[in-house]
């Protein structure tokens, strides 16, 4: 049987979960799992699971952290609180008021956590009053982590008006970048806050991106990366 996680570098994995329908328009998902040192799982927004999906985990090792970056990635953390009990869950502020059914253990900062700090590097991307999200950046595989900060859907999983709009909202693989909806709100907020986020990114030099919606970048990342946030650089002082 073929495995469901994927390996894509030292210490970690990706896994594609359902595609989520929002408003007709059909959003991959995916998550990231990655084994730190002392052999405990970090695991990044969370997917539905499945019997399969938790025999791998548990071949992998424990699962100890459970990430959700921003207000938007929390539809399956009750089966996962419920699954594995004893593992801490960490949220982006927002989220702790949205979901007051759920009892998070801490907030994310822009600083990483002790337990993780030497091994995965983290900060808020700023400058929108709609959303903030937490990124984060895999040291030993180079992989910076994203969620809804670039979108890059394939084209081939979209029908003729469904490329248009992905087209338009300059989120359509090769050339995605953060959704038209979101970049606007930009206009209202900070920039500088936003470019000075980004210098953080690029400063990490990554190899390779994680996307949850749509096509990771593996390999030549940061060329990407430049390019995807050239509307944040565009007449920057």
């Amino acid at each position: 049987m073929k495995k469901q996680l994927e390996q894509i570098g030292k210490e970690i994995w990706i896994y594609d979960g359902s595609t989520v329908n929002f408003y007709g328009f059909p959003f991959p998902t995916r998550m990231t799992v990655i084994r730190l040192r002392n052999g405990n799982l970090w695991v990044h927004s969370p997917e539905k699971l499945n019997i399969n999906l938790k025999n791998e985990l548990a071949a992998l090792g424990k699962v100890k952290y459970l990430i959700s970056p921003n207000k938007l990635h929390h539809l399956f953390l009750s089966e996962w609180i419920t699954e594995y009990p004893e593992a801490i869950l960490y949220a982006e502020t927002a989220l702790f008021s949205k979901r007051k059914d759920i009892k998070f253990d801490a907030e994310l900062t822009e600083k990483a956590e002790a337990e993780w700090s030497e091994e995965i590097y983290q900060t808020i991307f700023r400058g929108s009053p709609a959303m903030e999200e937490v990124v984060f950046f895999h040291v030993l595989s180079s992989t910076l982590i994203l969620t809804d900060l670039i979108e890059n859907f394939d084209p081939n999983t979209l029908n003729w008006w469904q490329k248009l709009l992905a087209q338009f909202a300059g989120i359509l693989y090769p050339k995605g970048k953060t959704p038209l909806d979101w970049r606007l709100t930009f206009v209202f907020g900070d920039k500088v806050k936003a470019r000075k986020s980004l210098v953080t990114l690029l400063s990490w030099e990554p190899k390779n991106i994680v996307i949850s919606h749509g096509e990771c970048v593996l390999g030549e990342a940061s060329d990407f990366l430049k390019s995807s946030f050239s509307w944040l650089q565009k007449n920057a002082q």
